[in-house]
């Protein structure tokens, strides 16, 4: 038997290993960047076009490179951050392993011109596929200039698996985020398809935190701080009332490195967890410094998970100092019967009022609102002249309408569509209840429960709408209809309404914007801002909630909540339905129930919602009866099943 194992070519070798570093193009820009920032640079600049799939630039003015480092620095495992194990643990640079640049060589075409500030010429390397095509002196700036060109153009199975310019483009941009938070002493530019996108200028953290997530969190940041021998946080954590339902604008960072950590995130959601709804997540941006000797790094090649020496220690920490910081902000509202000692407490409200003063009290229109007797408040005998009708049974007459035989079959739900139609009186009932005599024999269904259903009598039995449920349903095909040329009723804002975005928002937004207008939103950008001015909405969004829905869009699409393989369009359509759907909570007219039954049964596929969850029950009257009659209620087991709240 002859021998198998065998030493595989260093460019595969290298092909292989890259796959490790290298996953994306923001993967790149992570790495370019952080050796920018090694190198000393106050100044950045990052120039993508094609989401990175055809260029990504950093040019920087660091310390630069002589003509042997820059050969080196292409080499794997060459690097000038440590030269022992003991080093190891004490890093404080962003890179160490020496693998980027030899990565991305690997799978790109890679141009680098660097010169040290003390040089007059400076050096430029051009290198594909690994090898090294060209190296000679050259006129440059003092820094370092990288271009990396047609990134996994020798390994097209890569390049396959990449997704679409606005997905990439959106993980470029959370990496320049990180980055840039991490060090707002440093300069920084975002040049796309050679239009700049945003210019950070050195400025204080508070301000490079409203420069990346918005201007709208200007009043609703509280500053957390604190500081032991041993551990230093600072930072910022949103307001309860910035809460959001995905996991958007959280940066957790120790040492300046970002890191994941769903450990600490804990730490800092149970600090806030008596403050917002349970399935909201807090923003923050934090900083945790350590001694490096007390956390390891190098765990997995992205460095973005840690190992600390006493986890129980920093969570605890983390967790005192945020609610040290929501305490001293004062964020829950408290009682202070106290004056301040600066306030003068007037003489007069010590003093009882006068004959003519109580005389104007009585008489005036505020004390009369509250003493008429037709106010709801105020609390009256029940007349007791109110004739009721007796209770009369049900005529034994079977119903001679076809029954419904089951809510599972295509066709089945067409005939209770058809029931719908009957009056109440033409219903199998048991008993009329008792009314005023002089009532109106006005019908009385559909009629809504706990401001979330919709109850509706049909043909032996009724069924139960989550309200809802169905009008995502509703909304849903109407929307699918709305992209095959139904196009959507657009109605014009009486008073626009300016939308303040984060840069990285406002160009995911230029993303979705055609998609947007078909489905009736007119959208403007406010100059060369990240604003967005909203001229239109859809016809049946009511005012007042189109900044909310596109916010929470936006943060869906950013966060790829759901299923990520859907399209995005598919993913906008489900995120409008849900957000523009009538919400539980909301009391409805009887015109608007029957409206909602009407067009629910009306819909392609009635039963169930886009996410999955049933719009609607059917109750046979045949279950009720033997509900009734076979269960035996002396068994508590029994009475308990109906007590169980339902889910």
């Amino acid at each position: 038997m002859g021998d198998k194992i065998q030493l595989l070519p260093e460019h595969l070798a290298n092909q292989i290993a890259a796959g490790e570093v290298i996953q994306r193009p923001a993967s790149v820009v992570k790495e370019l960047l952080e050796n920018a920032v090694d190198a000393g640079a106050d100044d950045i600049q990052l120039i993508v076009e094609e989401a990175g799939k055809r260029l990504i630039q950093v040019v920087d003015n660091g310390c630069g490179m002589s003509e042997t480092d820059a050969r080196m620095s292409f080499e794997r495992h060459a690097t000038s951050k440590i030269r022992d194990i003991d080093d190891l643990y004490r890093i404080r640079t962003m890179g160490f392993r020496g693998e980027a640049l030899a990565s991305i060589a690997a799978v790109a075409e890679v141009e680098m011109r660097t010169r040290p500030a003390d040089q007059q010429l400076g050096t430029c390397i051009e290198i594909a596929n690994g090898r090294i095509l060209r190296q000679e002196p050259c006129a440059c700036q003092p820094g370092t200039q990288v271009k990396v060109k047609n990134l996994f153009f020798s390994v097209p199975a890569r390049r396959h698996f990449l997704k679409s310019d606005a997905v990439e483009l959106r993980h470029i941009w959370e990496e320049f985020n990180r980055v840039a938070l991490a060090f707002p002493e440093v300069g920084f530019s975002f040049i796309y398809e050679g239009e700049l996108q945003l210019r950070l200028e050195k400025s204080p953290l508070k301000q490079r935190v409203l420069q990346l997530l918005g201007k709208s969190y200007a009043d609703k940041l509280i500053a957390v701080q604190e500081k032991t021998p041993d551990l230093y946080i600072h930072g910022f954590v949103g307001k309860p009332d910035t809460a959001r339902k995905s996991r958007g604008d959280q940066y957790f960072f120790v040492n300046q490195r970002f890191i994941r950590s769903n450990y600490l995130h804990h730490a800092i959601s149970s600090a806030l967890s008596p403050m917002i709804p349970a399935d909201s997540h807090p923003i923050y941006v934090l900083f945790l410094d350590v001694d490096p000797a007390e956390i390891d790094v190098n765990v997995h090649p992205t460095k973005q998970e840690i190992k600390f020496g006493d986890e129980k220690m920093i969570y605890a920490f983390v967790q005192a100092a945020v609610r040290h910081a929501l305490a001293v902000a004062s964020v829950t509202p408290a009682l202070d019967f106290e004056l301040p000692a600066d306030i003068q407490q007037s003489p007069a409200l010590n003093q009882p009022f006068t004959p003519d003063q109580q005389t104007r009290i009585s008489q005036s229109p505020l004390y009369l609102s509250f003493t008429r007797p037709h106010q709801a408040h105020v609390i009256t005998p029940h007349p007791k002249n109110i004739q009721e009708k007796p209770i009369t049974p049900a005529p034994d007459t079977p119903p001679t309408k076809p029954e419904i035989q089951s809510l599972g079959q295509s066709h089945n739900w067409q005939s209770l569509y058809e029931s719908l139609q009957s009056s109440v009186s033409s219903l199998p009932q048991q008993a009329e209840l008792a009314l005023p005599a002089n009532a109106p024999e006005d019908q009385v269904f559909p009629v809504q429960l706990h401001l979330k259903w919709i109850l509706q009598p049909v043909k032996s039995g009724f069924i139960l709408l989550h309200q809802h449920a169905a009008h995502e349903r509703i909304l849903y095909e109407r929307y699918q209809q709305a992209f095959l040329q139904l196009p959507i009723a657009i109605q014009s804002c009486l008073f626009p309404q300016v939308l303040e975005l984060a840069p990285a928002d406002r160009a995911l937004l230029e993303q979705i914007r055609d998609d947007l207008h078909v489905l009736g939103y007119q959208l403007e950008r406010a100059g060369n801002t990240n604003n967005v001015v909203i001229q239109g909405i859809p016809a049946d969004l009511p005012p007042g909630f189109e900044k909310q829905t596109l916010t929470q869009l936006l943060a869906q699409c950013r966060n790829e909540v759901g299923d990520i393989r859907l399209e995005l369009r598919e993913k906008m359509i489900r995120s409008l339905a849900r957000q523009h759907a009538v919400p539980a909570g909301r009391s409805l007219t009887r015109r608007e129930m029957q409206q909602l039954i009407d067009q629910l049964f009306a819909c392609k596929d009635p039963e169930f919602a886009p996410s999955g969850k049933r719009t609607y029950i059917w109750i046979r009257e045949a279950h009720l009866e033997k509900w009734l009659t076979d269960l035996p209620f002396s068994d508590p087991t029994a009475i308990g099943y109906f007590q169980q709240p339902c889910s």
